[in-house]
C-alpha cells in the first residue's frame, strides 16, 4: 500500500526539478561536445547537492536529516533534465 507523500518532499522534488534544469543546461553550455557526459554531469552534480545538503543538516543540526528527501530531490532533478533535453531537441 503506498503512504501519502509528505508536503516536505514534494518541495524537495520540486526544487530538485528547477536544479536538474539548471544542470542540464550549463553542463550543456561547459560541455557541448559529448552529450552524455554532460547528462551524466548534471545527474551526478544533482545526487551531490541533493545529499550534501543532507548532510549539511546532518552534520550541523539545522533540519532534519532524512534520506528519502534526496530521494525525492533526485526524481525531480531527473525530470528537469529530462525536460531540458525534450525542449532542446524541439
Amino acid at each position: 500500500m503506498l503512504k501519502k507523500i509528505g508536503r516536505d518532499k514534494w518541495k524537495h522534488f520540486f526544487v530538485g526539478i528547477v536544479l536538474g534544469a539548471i544542470l542540464q543546461a550549463l553542463s550543456w553550455h561547459f560541455l557541448p561536445a559529448n552529450h552524455f557526459i554532460s547528462i551524466g554531469a548534471a545527474f551526478i552534480l544533482l545526487f551531490a547537492i541533493c545529499y550534501g545538503f543532507e548532510l549539511f543538516s546532518l552534520i550541523t543540526g539545522f533540519g532534519h536529516y532524512e534520506f528519502m528527501d534526496v530521494v525525492a530531490g533526485t526524481i525531480g532533478g531527473a525530470l528537469g533534465i529530462l525536460f531540458v533535453l525534450v525542449i532542446k531537441a524541439a
